[in-house]
């Protein structure tokens, strides 16, 4: 990864502030395809800052904490299916300490790009901003998998957009919950969407 890191161009427009200072705890969300680069961008653009991501109690869950870790992020093993309600209070945990979230919404078996209600039941239970995390490459390899994973292909361009923050409501009724479900799925879906047209440009 980090060998294929140093081919590649990155393109980042930030629109919270992340690459140029402080900035409180944040949801980092991002679908599950385009995880690769992930560790690579907050290890070189999120510099000072400590994160943990949510990853699956399967055994490929275990080797992508295992990625996770060689890059100094730490992880949370759970799922919708598989220490849900445990995983949910760690994160809690670990963003009171002002440490930051990163989560697939769509993973780890999706459907791809259909947004799971955890994320929503983190922000809130902790009154935490999502940060949306869109990324486009200008020239990729597309796996045979259930989410059409992406490997950026060497010397191709990464466009990353970071935010604008967004600030996920406090519904209280199972349709208002469901309808800030489907406004942050709809957000990333576009998000990824237009990075996606700029990478090709």
């Amino acid at each position: 990864m980090r060998a294929l890191a140093l081919t590649l161009r990155f393109r980042i427009e930030d629109l919270c502030g992340i690459t140029r200072g402080a900035m409180r705890p944040f949801i980092g969300a991002f679908w599950h395809n385009r995880i690769l680069v992930v560790p690579i961008i907050y290890e070189r653009y999120c510099l000072g800052r400590h994160g943990h991501c949510l990853t699956s109690p399967s055994k490929d869950g275990a080797i992508i904490a295992g990625v996770m870790e060689r890059f100094g992020i730490g992880s949370v093993r759970g799922s919708s299916s598989r220490r849900g309600t445990t995983a949910l209070r760690e994160l809690a945990a670990i963003l009171e300490t002002k440490e930051d979230v990163a989560i697939t919404p769509d993973g780890p078996r999706g459907p791809k790009y259909n947004l799971s209600p955890g994320i929503i039941k983190l922000a809130q239970l902790t009154s935490t901003s999502v940060l949306p995390i869109n990324i486009g490459y200008s020239s990729y390899w597309e796996l045979k998998s259930w989410d059409a994973f992406r490997i950026p292909k060497p010397f191709s361009r990464v466009d990353v957009v970071f935010g604008p923050l967004y600030e996920v409501d406090p519904a209280s009724t199972d349709a208002a919950f469901e309808t800030e479900r489907e406004r942050l799925q709809t957000l990333l879906i576009v998000g990824n969407e237009t990075v996606d047209q700029r990478a090709r440009e």
